[in-house]
């Protein structure tokens, strides 16, 4: 079973407005924490776009205007997703997505790749999320109660004694702090111990 580890960055929060403007992944394999495959890129959106930026995103990624107009092509993120993809035979019941916001990345995901053209690739569609993981976990140990510490990434992971994600936010950042946290609460059964 293959996961894909994915985080984007966006200038805001309201999907009617505003764009996904970074895109990073790994695809791992989740028994032995192997990584198969990772992409990043920024992701180019119009000067129009931009100027409906929401500060407080911008605040917290730190994005500039001549950085994101350097950016790929929506388009061709599209294709170089869909083509990184296939190398790694994704298909539903073979892969699962796993973020520390699924409903966020995911709504912004579908931006780049519409959810019809995902379905025809028979992606998964299954999307899941640290938190809950985290949230089960701390139910079935009984030593920590979830909604006492909290269960934004960085809440957990300070819970597990690990560092908080690098700010700014990137989303490789992201996807590599979601990996180390994930291997806290989950684990990879055949991993080798590093």
């Amino acid at each position: 079973m293959l996961g894909i580890f994915l985080d984007s960055e966006t200038n805001g929060l309201n999907l009617r407005k505003h764009h996904i403007c970074e895109l990073a992944y790994k695809i791992v394999n989740v028994e032995t924490g192997e990584v198969l495959e990772a992409f990043e890129t920024f992701v180019y959106i119009p000067y129009e776009e931009w100027k409906k930026s929401d500060p407080a995103s911008l605040e917290v990624n730190g994005f500039t205007w001549d950085q994101l107009k350097k950016g790929m092509q929506p388009q061709k993120v599209a294709e170089e997703v869909k083509l990184s993809f296939k190398r790694c035979r994704i298909e539903r019941g073979k892969a699962v997505f796993i973020c520390q916001n699924p409903s966020f990345d995911r709504a912004f995901f579908t931006q780049l790749i519409d959810a019809d053209v995902q379905e025809q690739l028979n992606w998964p569609y299954h999307w899941l999320d640290l938190a809950s993981m985290y949230w089960t976990k701390c139910l079935n140990d009984k030593k920590t109660r979830p909604w006492e510490t909290g269960v934004s990434k960085n809440n957990i992971a300070e819970a597990l004694g690990l560092p908080h994600e690098e700010d700014p936010h990137r989303a490789m950042n992201g996807v590599d702090h979601l990996l180390l946290c994930y291997e806290a609460v989950v684990g990879f059964p055949l991993c080798q111990k590093r």
